[in-house]
């Protein structure tokens, strides 16, 4: 039996689990996701692994069980809880209806539909910072996962704010390659071998050099730009933090790193606060602040951590001002955050639902 053959499952799922579907399950995030499934144990009993035709039947695993990369057809969706999105944002385009058609709450991690009606923009650590939780008509929701860089963002600031009303605020954030998928991690790859064997640079993804280089803009054939990522964060920022802290001014450059996020953000307060009284405002849940040197965050320990990571010292020149050095994993941060989303929604969807 081929994978587009496999049948769908109609058998009646116990009260408490429900039917997953992955789209876009052989992506880096999607991979990333199915891991942070399985660590919370979501209650998923049934998870259909969905890609596109050139992912279609690698053998991939649901726990204990070997399964199949099935294409994306109508009857995939049948009986689906929750159909996350983690696909490239124009496959979510294309297929995100097939879902929602068939009663599926809709968990995009691919930012396709952040201008959709009736979507949310959720960061559930956000939400706990402030002690909110939006409640949208869940059997019609379209949430939206926000962007990486604005959660991480969003949360330093709203922290900071303990320590004093926020003068200036500005930060950089430094994009790795594995925003732009498989292929932009690929990209910097094969651009890092041939640059070492004087050879021609690939540049389907960058349009531009990015291997052992820093740049603020890539080259005319890329999509999306540098300025529209940069619009995409501070858009998802303002709304999950809605007015409850100031917005940073913001560049982006794209980094020769692989994985995970790095900030530097510059915080001027009104007042002169002592470093200990920052360090503790900032530090709680979800943030990790290093104490020894070898401790100090890069792209390099912060793969695969759930946390922010971060080192905090004052301004040699303005008594009032901090810089903050962090980094985040964007992937898992990605996949922590979808999977929040769906265990909130699951708490009032009807469980294991029949269509």
């Amino acid at each position: 039996m081929t994978p587009r053959e496999k049948p769908e499952t109609t058998v009646d799922l116990p009260a408490g689990w429900f039917r997953v579907a992955i789209v876009g399950a052989a992506t880096l995030k999607g991979k990333e996701l199915k891991d942070v499934l399985a660590e919370r144990n979501f209650p998923a009993a049934d998870t259909r692994l969905l890609d596109d035709d050139e992912s279609l039947g690698q053998l991939d695993a649901v726990g204990d069980e070997v399964t199949f990369i099935q294409s994306v057809m109508p009857e995939h969706f049948g009986k689906v809880d929750f159909a996350f999105f983690a696909s490239d944002s124009e496959f979510t385009r294309r297929n995100w209806k097939l879902a929602k058609g068939a009663g599926a709450a809709i968990v995009d991690l691919s930012y396709a539909l952040e201008d959709e009606a009736g979507s949310v923009v959720r960061a559930p650590w956000i939400e706990r910072e402030l002690g909110t939780q939006p409640q949208p008509e869940l059997e019609s929701a379209t949430t939206v996962i926000a962007h990486p860089a604005a959660m991480v963002l969003g949360l330093l600031l709203l922290r900071v704010q303990k320590a004093g009303p926020i003068r200036v605020a500005a930060a950089t954030v430094f994009e790795p390659a594995s925003e732009h998928g498989r292929r932009g991690m690929d990209e910097l790859h094969e651009q890092t071998v041939n640059l070492l064997s004087f050879q021609q640079l690939p540049k389907s993804v960058f349009d531009s050099q990015v291997a052992f280089n820093i740049i603020s803009r890539y080259g005319e054939k890329s999509e999306p730009t540098v300025e529209a990522v940069e619009q995409r964060v501070i858009a998802h920022y303002q709304r999950i933090v809605g007015g409850r802290a100031p917005v940073p001014s913001l560049m982006l450059l794209q980094a020769p790193i692989f994985h995970a996020h790095g900030f530097s953000v510059y915080i001027e307060l009104e007042k002169r606060v002592p470093l200990a009284d920052f360090t503790q405002a900032v530090s709680g849940e979800h943030v990790v602040v290093a104490r020894l040197a070898e401790d100090a965050p890069s792209n390099v320990n912060a793969a695969g951590q759930d946390d922010i990571l971060l080192t905090l010292r004052r301004d040699v020149q303005h008594e009032n001002g901090f810089w903050i050095w962090a980094t985040a994993d964007n992937l898992r941060l990605a996949a922590q955050t979808a999977v929040d989303c769906a265990a909130s929604l699951a708490a009032s969807r009807p469980q294991g639902k029949v269509q």
